[in-house]
């Protein structure tokens, strides 16, 4: 490509993990990046989140995977208990045969530290510009090139747009315009000092109880300090997509018929923040003449597959790698990258909906459930997930040629 070419920005519209890990992806490939963050600072909100194998695969495709990783936190195994009469369902060991297996471990961490390295790394590149309090509002594009007009008035050009906009994407709005679908699932999610956090309960290891209509998380997050807690439960109310403060007495009520053991959790925040969740149906278009999205852009889901952060950074290594098999033509890398990722993500979102089934099944379905794992060796488990984990850069555009 030209040097002009080269010095004309990518637009990428949203600063969130997407947004950060796209920019990476450019400015390692040698294109100058802006990216507009409607928010006054470019910074994270939320706790922690689960990072598979995968996630670090996209990491070290970034250039960041040192930093990452020593901010992570490693898990000895995932474990699922039944939170009605606290049985174990599942255990999947995490230790070396899982990363002898997948070459990665898996870990847990803060989300804010996740932002934070890649903010780190985008920082380092003198390629990557960010302008904050800037929402866009219109999109007009043409064969060479893309405009974006902010809440001001201000237009900003460049010759492709990522839309990395997040689970209300106005970019996905302008070229979409599909409706998204409640769930009815409210989430919970604080952060607890170690201090405070029950002896019975500091386990090294993503775990979840769950329950009829409920279910509970928990693993510690930087360094052991802090342990997150989130819990999601079926709302009796008709719920609007969105984030507020939580209240005490609201989510103790949904907790009822809970064992004591996992009881506690419910009993330890300070304070909550409040999720009601919504998801969309899965598209096969996400790329536009010059334009295409990315993250929850793209593909919003549940939180039931732990998967959101890294589909986010898997698709930005995803463009960089088509973009670099495409000789940066934009228009024909927007078109690969699609291809390579419609259906995995797709997949996600679709087992995130049916996970959430499960980890609330009550009744028969929750024998079921129980049943599903019961006795089920670690290999075995290794086996399920390797469709998930088995993700790397090597193998990112696999699904292009099939």
């Amino acid at each position: 490509m030209a040097k002009s070419q080269k010095d004309t920005p990518i637009l990428i519209a949203g600063g969130g993990i997407g947004g950060l890990a796209a920019a990476l992806s450019l400015s390692r490939r040698g294109f100058r990046v802006q990216v507009l963050e409607q928010s006054p600072e470019i910074g994270e909100i939320g706790a922690g989140i689960q990072l598979g194998p995968n996630g670090f695969s996209a990491f070290d495709a970034l250039g960041i995977g040192e930093k990452a990783r020593s901010r992570a936190v490693y898990t000895d195994y995932m474990v699922m208990q039944d939170a009605v009469d606290a049985k174990q369902v599942g255990q999947i060991p995490t230790g070396e045969a899982f990363r002898a297996r997948f070459g990665n471990p898996y870990a847990v961490i803060h989300r804010a530290d996740v932002h934070l390295s890649l903010f780190e790394g985008a920082q380092q590149s003198d390629l990557v510009e960010f302008k904050t309090s800037t929402r866009i509002e219109r999109i007009e594009q043409n064969d060479q090139s893309v405009t974006v007009y902010d809440q001001n008035g201000q237009a900003y050009h460049g010759q492709a747009l990522i839309g990395a906009d997040g689970v209300k994407s106005v970019v996905r709005q302008h070229f979409v315009g599909d409706p998204h679908r409640v769930t009815g699932h409210v989430v919970y999610r604080a952060v607890v000092e170690k201090e405070d956090f029950p002896k019975d309960l500091q386990w090294n290891a993503a775990a979840i109880w769950v329950g009829p209509n409920c279910h509970l998380v928990h693993y510690p997050i930087r360094g052991g300090a802090q342990y997150n807690v989130v819990v999601t439960f079926h709302s009796r109310e008709t719920e609007e997509w969105g984030v507020k403060d939580g209240s005490p007495e609201e989510v103790q009520s949904y907790f009822q018929g809970v064992c004591d053991q996992a009881r506690q959790l419910i009993d330890l925040p300070k304070s909550w923040r409040r999720w009601a969740t919504a998801d969309r149906d899965p598209i096969a278009q996400w790329s536009y003449g010059r334009s295409t999205l990315l993250g929850d852009a793209a593909h919003p889901t549940t939180q039931y597959m732990a998967q959101g952060a890294c589909m986010a950074m898997e698709d930005a290594v995803t463009l960089g790698e088509a973009l670099r098999v495409c000789d940066d033509d934009f228009v024909k890398a927007f078109d690969v990258y699609q291809k390579a990722r419609v259906a995995r993500t797709a997949r996600i979102v679709l087992s995130s909906r049916e996970m959430g089934r499960l980890y609330h099944a009550k009744g028969v379905e929750r024998l079921v459930r129980n049943d599903l794992w019961r006795g089920r060796t670690p290999e075995r488990f290794y086996d399920a997930l390797e469709w998930l984990y088995s993700w790397k850069l090597e193998n990112c555009l696999s699904a292009v040629n099939d």
